[in-house]
């Protein structure tokens, strides 16, 4: 027996999370799929981590971070459990504290900065609004704080954009004012959901950054909502996986990113596509679309400025083959979606030939337009804005065919046999947009435009605000419809992932001029120009990903 004196190890100190939820639940009205929009929730953030909640749409990951912030709609009711903000209960607390604690303690970045933002107020006002609200600081004082998260945030020029509204700048810029007011007190806890979806990859790569880096200076605990696992790959520490409610899996990132327990864990990662694109043999039939020197430019006159002349595209140069996907890729502003639609001629170009195949419709008036009409279909961004919602999804179907001359009868036989062909039901004809999910309402606007039977179909954006397992699903179909109707397809994409996976050709474009196309897989193998390797470079989690389209 040793007779060394026993000393008492010191018992190591583990700081209290800054959240910790415990067996959340919070009841649904009555009538829905199911009787919870969250159940038995249970999972931490610490000081200085940041934690990911993962899931599909209606998995609950924001109901959950609405009611941290006690901004859940007065129809969800909190009936378990408890949201401990510092050891705090953020459900047992009264308005007025709540009040309080938000801004002071904990803060929130939106999805759409835009409608966040008040259209109406400088940035700077509101911005300083928080400080007025929660702080004794005098006028000066506001402002030099506001002035120094600015430039914390990396704004250029500060006190241009203290001054400016909304509108006058980018998206990034307005999410970094978002995260700026969101900081400006210091708070324990930044709530972020899906703040990078709607974001070009190298302003999405600087927002991600500068989150991970005011996290690891600041000690901010941040709780990241997404549905994205590359930028998941990219930050998260931690990891929550979320399904119809219930956590499913959590964990260290690099433990459930690399060994997922959870079949649907496996299923999300699964569907992830790679920034690999596989090979594919160049399409050689006949061509389908040619734009050839296409310009768009736009003038703005006023009595008090000089005339000011945007080049939003020029000397386009595009060809597109009878079965093909020709993706185009570029930040916002880039004229990607530009060029789209002077192609689908939504909008006349200034300049510039549109041959389809050797008609020249660049220049047609509406009225020589209507014969091209149905050769070239869009498939946008948003189903819910482009379908009518007092129309029932069967008329919108129908209604192109019927006004080209097809009977009524026989659009609804068509609009049977293509609602079976993107997986839905017949029988859901009769139903409204509001009454099915986005990829549903995504499904029947594929639909749609097939029912005029076209030659081209543009998708512009047409999966990027898709989870990736219903991504995975609309781009298999289209896939599917191209190959039964030799379609050609114009993918307008700023998800370079998605377009490594669908597309034969790539276009780049950079301030409305193309700065290098070829192949995909050469363009993404070896990128030759040096806008073409910053965006390939910023894509979140480069390594990530499954390689399946």
């Amino acid at each position: 027996m040793s007779d060394a004196p026993m000393t008492d190890a010191p018992v190591p100190v583990v700081p209290m999370p800054v959240l910790q939820i415990k067996g959340l639940s919070i009841r649904l009205p009555g009538g829905g799929d199911r009787a919870h929009a969250v159940e038995n929730v249970s999972f931490d953030v610490g000081a200085g981590e940041i934690t990911c909640v993962v899931g599909e749409s209606g998995s609950g990951k924001s109901v959950t971070a609405f009611s941290v912030m006690g901004l859940l709609p007065k129809l969800l009711k909190p009936v378990a459990g408890q949201i401990l903000l510092e050891g705090e209960d953020v459900l047992a607390a009264t308005p007025q504290r709540l009040r309080a604690l938000r801004g002071d303690r904990m803060g929130m970045v939106f999805q759409e900065p835009m409608t966040a933002l008040n259209p109406v107020l400088t940035i700077g006002d509101q911005i300083e609004e928080v400080l007025r609200i929660h702080t004794e600081l005098d006028a000066a004082e506001r402002r030099a704080k506001v002035l120094g998260i600015m430039a914390a945030m990396r704004l250029p020029d500060p006190e241009r954009i203290h001054a400016s509204y909304p509108h006058q700048i980018s998206g990034g810029q307005r999410q970094r004012v978002m995260i700026a007011a969101a900081l400006v007190l210091d708070p324990a806890l930044l709530i972020a959901d899906e703040p990078t979806t709607a974001l070009d990859v190298t302003t999405q790569a600087q927002i991600l950054r500068l989150i991970k880096e005011l996290q690891g200076r600041r000690g901010t605990g941040v709780l990241f909502i997404t549905h994205d696992f590359g930028v998941v790959a990219e930050i998260a520490d931690k990891v929550v996986v979320m399904e119809k409610g219930f956590v499913v899996e959590q964990g260290q990132a690099a433990q459930v990113l690399t060994n997922p327990q959870h079949p649907y864990t496996r299923m999300l990662i699964g569907a992830v596509p790679s920034l690999k694109p596989a090979r594919r043999k160049a399409v050689t039939g006949p061509i389908a679309l040619e734009a050839v020197g296409l310009g768009k430019t736009y003038s703005s006159k006023s009595l008090f400025k000089k005339e000011q002349v945007v080049h939003a595209a020029r000397d386009v140069d595009i060809k597109i083959h009878r079965g093909e996907t020709v993706g185009i890729v570029g930040e916002s502003g880039s004229g990607k979606t530009t060029v789209a639609r002077c192609i689908a001629r939504l909008m006349p170009p200034t300049r510039g030939a549109i041959l389809v195949p050797d008609i020249d419709i660049a220049m047609l008036p509406e009225r020589r337009l209507r014969a091209y009409r149905r050769k070239i279909q869009v498939v946008f961004q948003d189903p819910y804005r482009s379908l009518n919602p007092r129309r029932t999804v069967g008329d919108s179907i129908i209604e192109g065919p019927c006004n080209f001359g097809l009977k009524p009868a026989d659009a609804i036989a068509r609009a049977r046999d293509l609602m079976a062909l993107v997986g839905l039901q017949p029988s859901a004809l009769d139903r409204y947009p509001h009454q099915f999910s986005g990829g549903q309402r995504q499904r029947v606007a594929i639909a749609r435009a097939l029912a005029m039977e076209p030659e081209i179909l543009i998708a512009d954006e047409a999966v990027s605000a898709l989870d990736v397992s219903v991504q995975k699903q609309v781009l298999a179909l289209l896939a599917d419809v191209q190959e039964r109707f030799n379609l050609a397809i114009l993918f307008i994409t700023h998800d370079l992932r998605v377009a490594a996976q669908i597309c034969d050709r790539i276009v780049v474009m950079e301030k409305g001029l193309i700065v290098e196309q070829g192949a995909t897989a050469q363009v993404f193998s070896d990128p030759a120009h040096a806008y073409t390797r910053a965006l390939i470079d910023a894509a979140p989690g480069r390594e990530f990903g499954t390689g399946e389209p």
